[in-house]
């Protein structure tokens, strides 16, 4: 018999003792994997989002609601500002680019975006079906709108004011699906995209933006660079937000300082805000963090008492064992074996459980597929926890293992 059957043997002659040391172990370890899982992925999701974007300006209010709702959609805007305001912002030197955003309504909690091309190049996204919104109160889709909404090409919906299912709908108006986005593993998934005046004509306060825009033709020829069919001069339109990308570094320094000096308008960095929030919820990460190590350090002191006693118990079978030609080192590897076996068992566990329990949020928690987040993406640092606790169980193994091997065969056959 080999000496890995032998232990594996006397850990299932005692299965409660093996099966309590192996949950202990497995639930510390699940609660690390789904932390370090949830860490990982938002990192990334994260970084995919804020890409190509180095400002965001909007109305005064929290700086973080402002990323929140116009970087990561999961926020309601902080207010609206002038198309005017907007159009002398963007026309600043220091800016290479910036995109618009107009918000409001949602289809099914999806929220719909008044923008332009610009804002889906920036997520590198393609059509899948159909072709790219040309004309008013048409949209394309993302692909978990497509998957979950059940919208297809040339489908015509109705929009609900805010982010949440009931709100009062504009039935006076239909969206038609014009195409479909290829999956980008972004926020973009989640989104239905039109032109800003798609946004305007469902409000009733933009009802007549072109009869007001009308007594002017003079300023009719001069084209708004974010809105070209409005005016720039036009100051009754509205948008909720900027998204700037600089022209050069210099541009991160005098910026934001120039619009945060008006009145209406504030200046939010995607980078500083979400380390903020990163920052915030750390303290919570680091308390489940905590309680995923003690549950472990009390799986490593059980597995080492478990392994203590049963080393007293088994005195006269490992005197038995040296008597039949097992060398000391034999009965020392076979302690330290039973401890490996153990914390590798509840660790490969652990790292299982962890990855079903996101994949059953995913599936059951509708906020947890939408960011994207899921079980089914392994790591490369997750053997770092199969060594670590592998380097854990021989640590607990050594003392009980140092006693196997300086058993006296004389003295405890004397003894028995």
């Amino acid at each position: 018999m080999s000496l890995f059957t032998l232990v594996w043997n006397y850990l299932k002659a005692r299965p409660l003792n093996t099966a309590i040391n192996i949950l202990l172990l497995s639930l510390g370890i699940a609660v690390i994997t789904i932390l370090f899982l949830f860490k990982e992925q938002m990192g990334q999701k994260i970084e995919d989002n804020v890409r190509g974007v180095d400002l965001v300006v909007g109305a005064k209010g929290s700086p973080l609601q402002l990323i929140l709702c116009n970087i990561f959609h999961v926020d309601y805007p902080t207010g609206n500002i002038k198309l005017q305001e907007a159009e002398r912002i963007s026309r600043n030197r220091l800016i290479k680019s910036s995109i618009p955003l107009a918000l409001g309504d949602s289809y099914n909690t999806f929220r719909i975006v008044g923008t332009n091309r610009e804002y889906a190049n920036l997520f590198d996204a393609e059509i899948a079906e159909g072709e790219w919104w040309k004309n008013s109160l048409e949209v394309t889709i993302g692909a978990n709108v497509h998957r979950s909404a059940n919208l297809q090409l040339g489908e015509e919906f109705t929009s609900s004011h805010g982010l949440t299912m009931g709100g009062s709908s504009h039935n006076d108006h239909k969206y038609k699906v014009s195409g479909i986005l290829k999956r980008t593993n972004s926020i973009l998934d989640n989104l239905i995209l039109t032109n800003v005046e798609s946004i305007w004509k469902m409000h009733e306060e933009h009802d007549t933006v072109s009869a007001e825009l009308s007594e002017n033709t003079e300023q009719q020829v001069r084209y708004s660079k974010l809105v070209p069919s409005v005016p720039a001069s036009d100051s009754v339109s509205e948008i909720t937000s900027l998204l700037i990308l600089y022209r050069s570094p210099l541009a991160a320094v005098q910026l934001p300082r120039l619009v945060n000096a008006q009145s209406s308008l504030q200046a939010a960095s995607p980078a500083f805000e979400t380390a903020r929030l990163f920052s915030i919820l750390g303290v919570g990460m680091d308390v489940l963090m905590g309680f995923a190590y003690v549950l472990i350090l009390i799986s490593a002191l059980s597995i080492f008492i478990a392994l203590y006693n049963s080393l007293k118990e088994r005195r006269y079978d490992l005197a038995i064992m040296r008597s039949m030609g097992a060398s000391r080192s034999k009965l020392f590897t076979s302690i330290l074996l039973e401890g490996g076996i153990l914390t590798l068992t509840g660790s490969f566990v652990g790292l299982l459980m962890g990855h079903g329990v996101l994949m059953l949020l995913s599936v059951l928690v509708t906020e947890t597929a939408k960011a994207g987040i899921t079980g089914l993406v392994f790591y490369g640092e997750e053997g770092i926890i199969l060594g670590a606790s592998l380097l854990l169980g021989l640590v607990c193994a050594l003392i009980p293992a140092i006693q196997a091997y300086r058993t006296d065969i004389s003295k405890v056959l004397a003894g028995n």
